[in-house]
């Protein structure tokens, strides 16, 4: 009899879960994504299985409340992921809405007519940057369609070569005494020296070192200005390379960059509750409302979140504008990488901490004091919970101390259903952007430098220095990040023994552990997937420079006086791939490429169809290559995935591998 029942609850439970997969491959050809009423309804849907599945695991599945390993595990591990359904509530509710400000932009291009154009002063901040990355940004910030712009490059490296170049491209260079306040010093540094000029720029726009605005970015952002209380319009950040775990995985071309969601998606959202954030670079500021709070504040290492804030309370508004109107470099490295997103935890804590945290005395509207929250709740429940769902399965093989305990039919019902339908939802909103295996990676790889930031962040805000995100360098070699790695080895090595001696011996994991048992070895198996991937992902593979939003093309290249019609497959600033030649290593030839002219190129190596070409460009040729490579064309990032892509993807890279 009890078999039976046991029977009938399976059979219910994937009749349940068979329904709300019926429901995400029927629903998407039914709405529509951008629709605020659909997306209310999908997330109101979410949010109720979040909160059910939240009820089961806290009256159903928890050790009774006793002075046990079972008690302080298993209430311990429901605290960490109640706190992280809290953040997801949060999160869904934001994402009830979205916005598009294109036609708002096409309405209103160069509002300001008949007077003459406004005065724009691009601000490149740098510190240590290779010259082949500030060459490209500096010339795409002169590209611009706007015809009253000031270039200036703020050198917090105070390099001598970067001032003698910056007087070569008539570009204004500015050097100050020390580097207090780091980027947002630099920037308040370059404020104070255009409020001497004689006609002060009316807007600013703040660029990294390392991204190239396109020609249309400054008219496409300063058309957002027509409302008088816009103080900031943020634009999103783009690519040219595949982030770490995008190129390590060999997903660069079917995976988008970690950041995807959050530009495409999660901004716009926010931008249509008001609640949207300066990300730093890619912004464009009126001049009156950055004066008005006194320049960036240097509270935060994060200034640029913390200049929405600032701004907003002195009622300026901080709009969106989700169009690829930049692209720079994404961390190449591991190392850069996660040290990126701890600063970005620790500069959030800091403000949470500030006097224009949430709980402080100030005129913060209470959406602006969510948002915050919101923030902080993200940062600070997602990667603490990573960490502990890979690590508590091991007291059950070790110790036997039962975390969750609950029976496969309920973990289908309750759990199952909750995460289809929450899966299904974010990647009908964002067009397939969340893919399980390779999000859970994602947070796992910086968890243990985030987790620790946020902790520390909000018991000691102030005091920490500012680090530099490393961009350029030599990429050219197979690298074992090995100290990233150490604690992901020991991790797997220990969940593999804990497996097997639970397994195969009753000393650690009764045989008469039932469901229990069948639950925690599904969770063990794919905790070991996700270690096995990120373990891959820390083995860092030579780059070489790529455009993904290069089509072939026809080319002429001169052999011997004789005229030859080519296929270009890829340029670079350095390098162009032809096929359709036999050329021999070493030979000189001419070659002649559209928008840029005729120029000698010498032959690297044959390839199997063609050659690697050097190429010879004088200067004039270089900034023409340099403008059509980064300042004009469609940014080359993932927006959108097949699964079938990225299982290909994967596949040729285990197989290559």
């Amino acid at each position: 009899m009890g078999s039976f029942l046991y029977l009938s609850e399976i059979q219910s439970s994937f009749a349940h879960l068979a329904l709300a997969l019926g429901l995400a491959l029927v629903l998407p050809s039914l709405l529509d994504s951008r629709n605020r009423l659909h997306r209310t309804v999908l997330f109101a849907v979410g949010m109720i299985l979040a909160l059910r599945y939240i009820w089961w695991r806290g009256t159903q599945t928890l050790a009774p409340f006793d002075l046990t390993l079972d008690c302080l595990f298993s209430w311990s591990f429901f605290a960490l992921e109640a706190a992280s359904v809290l953040s997801s509530l949060s999160a869904f509710t934001i994402l009830t809405r979205t916005i598009s400000r294109t036609q708002e932009v096409d309405r209103h291009m160069s509002w300001w007519h008949p007077e003459k154009d406004p005065k724009v002063a691009i601000m490149i901040a740098t510190y240590n940057e290779d010259r082949t990355v500030l060459e490209r940004t500096i010339v795409g910030a002169k590209a611009s369609d706007h015809q009253n712009c000031e270039v200036l490059v703020l050198d917090d490296g105070k390099r001598d070569w970067l001032q003698d170049f910056c007087q070569s491209q008539d570009v204004r260079y500015l050097r100050r005494p020390d580097n207090k306040g780091s980027k947002a010093g630099n920037i308040n540094h370059a404020l104070g020296v255009l409020a001497q000029d004689p006609e002060p720029p009316r807007f600013i726009a703040v660029l990294d070192a390392d991204f190239v605005p396109h020609t249309d970015f400054i008219p496409r952002a300063l058309a957002l200005f027509h409302e008088p209380d816009v103080g900031l319009v943020q634009t999103p950040q783009h690519f040219f390379n595949p982030d770490p775990i995008q190129h390590n995985l060999g997903l660069s071309r079917s995976y988008p960059d970690e950041q995807r969601f959050f530009f495409d998606h999660l901004q716009p959202s926010r931008d249509a509750w008001g609640i949207a954030f300066c990300c730093g670079t890619s912004s464009v500021i009126r001049w009156e409302a950055v004066q008005a709070v006194g320049g960036f504040p240097t509270d935060s290492i994060t200034e640029d979140f913390m200049l929405t804030l600032a701004l907003q309370e002195k009622g300026h508004r901080t709009v969106y504008l989700n169009e690829p109107l930049t692209e720079g470099l994404a961390p190449e490295g591991l190392k850069e990488y996660v040290t990126q997103r701890a600063r970005w935890c620790l500069g959030l804590m800091q403000i949470a901490r500030g006097p224009l945290g949430p709980l402080a005395k100030n005129n913060m509207r209470l959406r602006d004091r969510w948002s915050v929250l919101d923030s902080v709740f993200f940062w600070l429940t997602t990667f603490t919970f990573r960490i502990a769902s890979m690590t508590f399965p091991l007291f059950y093989w070790f110790f036997n101390v039962t975390v969750v305990n609950a029976s496969v039919p309920d973990v289908i019902s309750y759990f199952g259903i909750y995460m289809v339908w929450i899966l299904f939802v974010l990647n009908f909103i964002s067009s397939g952007m969340v893919i399980p295996i390779v999000n859970d990676v994602s947070q796992l790889l910086g968890a243990i430098p985030i987790s620790r930031a946020a902790i520390v962040g909000l018991i000691k805000p102030k005091g920490h220095p500012f680090s530099v995100t490393a961009k350029g360098g030599d990429r050219t070699q197979i690298v074992i990040q090995w100290r990233l790695m150490r604690p992901f080895l020991i991790l797997a090595a220990l969940t593999i023994v804990g497996m097997l001696i639970g397994l195969f011996s009753d000393r650690f994991a009764f045989n008469d552990a039932g469901d229990g048992k069948i639950v925690i070895l599904f969770w063990t198996v794919y905790n070991l997937i996700i270690l096995g991937v990120t373990l891959a992902v820390c083995v860092e593979l030579p780059r070489v420079e790529l455009h993904y939003a290069d089509r072939p093309e026809r080319a002429l290249i001169s052999v011997d006086g004789k005229l030859k019609r080519v296929w270009m497959t890829d340029l670079t600033q350095e390098t162009a791939r032809v096929r359709g030649v036999e050329l021999e290593p070493a030979a000189q030839v001419v070659m002649k490429i559209k928008e840029i002219g005729d120029f000698p190129a010498t032959v690297l190596q044959r390839t199997p169809d063609g050659a690697l070409l050097a190429l010879g460009l004088e200067d004039a040729q270089y900034q023409a290559l340099l403008r059509r490579l980064y300042a004009a064309g469609n940014v080359p990032s993932v927006t959108a995935t097949r699964l079938s892509a990225i299982i290909g993807d994967a596949t040729a890279r285990i197989i290559d591998r």
